[in-house]
């Protein structure tokens, strides 16, 4: 398995290099040939959308210009994206209180795509003044009203990135449901919608379990390699509330905004400053890493330890759960109930000097800013360009890609993309090669694998891989990117007459093109998520 994606073999590929018609004219060449038959013609329904279980092909001439602002799409990059990041779980509140979710839900904008001028003479036109986008988010199931949305106004961030937050969003005990999502509707000035988005599933619980964990009901607790938010709140008052978050490299005690951070089991065998990650679930009293999931910037490994009345219990090793308060404290201190642990000072992260508890062996007496609360996070990220479109359709539902599976050999390769939120006016792109779709249902496209001709002509003699990013094109013209790639990688090539090459050329020349067809296209394929 290559490590940074699978690699699949697929050895004997061939398809149809050369027209069987030398005048005809040149067009996409693919690993299916469609004979000109009924048969073969793609079925369309009333709309013009192609049926479940049929393969589709545009035509030539709109597929030249699609084709054009395709390659500058991926040329310029002028993707948007939407990334929706909030907790896993969320308390549910009783009677007359509001029990806010925390950390509240976040929404970032980035890309270069949302930076894009508009034409001129359109900025200033009536009712085109004012922010760019705005957004209102809610509960999914909710009646939109005002009391239960929250209007986002965006804010540019050093970054470049537009951020909001909603920080008075709850769930009231009349809601009944165990699990929900937030839905967050963007607007673009004027008044027209952009789409909308949803999160990942929200778990509801009614309090934070006071009970030792179990493994065998892993609903609550956390894993190594997850994604974590920690935050220290005083005296249960939310305008106290701090967020451990990271800006300008440093880590800091935010009152407005919040990071994810991956938690790490780290290995207490390996040597100071190298901390491989382990799986399984995180314990009490384990060694452990966090790790910015934006940045990359780390803390140094600490010891989690299960926080009880201000006091660190240093004999507990059960599961952490969600929305636990623990304590962090840094490994080689004095034995007995004494050492350093991560502490907020104002917006500074600093160390605390603990000490041992007087009445009570293996605790350790904390301060009030030494307490931190865990809860898992979710995140979500759409991501699309209307550069390209000319609708004012939305742009939801985000085709979402979540991997990637090859299959065939010989004439035929075809590779199924598994993911959510595909539909039928979905075609995948190799780079700016357009690839037959066949539209499998809402979490499976197919499509045949471009040949590699396509992408020049110099295929013959490349000793070197060829890379593609994939992406998806709605039939209207709106461009979905994604993390995948697709690389074609020849085992054998030889360019005529090149050091090492045959001296005498073989007689028949067709059968050489064929011969280095077929070596070119033995071949290994590779996919990969870039991150």
């Amino acid at each position: 398995m290559d490590p940074v994606g699978a690699e699949i073999r697929a050895p004997g590929l061939a398809g149809c290099l050369l027209p069987a018609d030398p005048s005809a004219p040149p067009g996409p060449l693919t690993h299916l040939s469609l004979p000109d038959s009924s048969e073969a013609r793609p079925q369309s329904g009333a709309d013009g959308r192609s049926l479940p279980g049929s393969w589709t092909r545009s035509s030539s001439e709109p597929s030249a210009v699609l084709r054009e602002g395709v390659r500058r799409c991926l040329q310029q990059q002028c993707e948007q994206t939407v990334w929706i990041l909030h907790a896993k779980v969320a308390q549910k509140s009783y009677g007359n209180e509001k029990r806010f979710f925390c950390p509240p839900p976040c929404v970032y904008l980035a890309g270069p795509g949302w930076r894009v001028k508009p034409v001129p003479g359109q900025a200033h036109q009536a009712g085109q003044t004012g922010p760019l986008v705005c957004g209102y988010m809610g509960l999914d199931g909710a009646s939109g009203s005002a009391a239960e949305t929250q209007k986002l106004n965006f804010e540019e961030q050093p970054d470049s990135r537009e951020f909001s937050c909603a920080k008075t969003l709850y769930i009231s005990d009349a809601d009944k449901r165990k699990h929900f999502r937030l839905v967050l509707r963007l607007m673009l000035r004027g008044g027209r919608e952009l789409g909308t988005f949803h999160s990942r599933l929200i778990k509801v619980i009614s309090k934070p379990s006071q009970k030792k964990q179990s493994l065998k009901n892993t609903d609550l607790c956390i894993s190594s390699g997850s994604k974590v938010s920690l935050f220290n709140r005083l005296r249960s008052q939310t305008v106290s509330t701090r967020y451990l978050s990271v800006e300008d490299g440093d880590f800091v005690a935010s009152a407005r905004q919040w990071a994810a951070f991956t938690l790490h089991l780290a290995d207490e065998q390996c040597s100071q400053g190298d901390f491989p990650p382990r799986e399984g679930y995180v314990r009490y009293g384990s060694l452990v890493q966090l790790v910015c999931t934006v940045t990359g910037i780390t803390l140094p490994p600490m010891i989690i330890r299960k926080v009880a009345k201000q006091c660190a219990l240093l004999d507990v090793d059960e599961p952490i759960s969600q929305l636990h308060k623990c304590a962090f404290q840094f490994p080689g201190g004095p034995p007995g109930g004494g050492g350093t642990y991560l502490c907020l000072a104002t917006e500074k992260v600093v160390q605390f000097q603990a000490s041992p508890c007087p009445n009570e062996a293996n605790r350790a007496l904390l301060n009030d800013n030494s307490c931190w609360t865990i809860i898992g996070t979710e995140s979500v990220e759409f991501s699309f360009s209307t550069s390209l479109a000319c609708t004012r359709e939305p742009v939801t539902p985000v085709p979402l890609i979540s991997t990637l599976e090859l299959s065939g050999g010989g004439d035929v390769a075809t590779l199924e993309l598994h993911g959510e939120n595909f539909h039928a006016g979905l075609k995948v792109w190799f780079g700016d090669v357009e690839a037959e779709t066949m539209y499998r249902s809402p979490r499976s496209l197919v499509c045949v694998v471009p040949d590699v001709a396509v992408f020049g002509s110099d295929w013959r003699w490349l000793r070197t891989p060829i890379t593609v990013p994939v992406s998806l094109v709605r039939t209207d013209g709106l461009f979905y990117p994604s993390a995948f790639s697709f690389t074609y990688t020849p085992e054998y090539s030889a360019r005529p007459g090149a050091p090492g090459a045959l001296a005498a050329p073989a007689a028949d020349a067709d059968a050489l093109l064929e011969s280095i067809h077929h070596e070119f296209t033995r071949t290994n394929f590779h996919l990969f998520i870039q991150t």
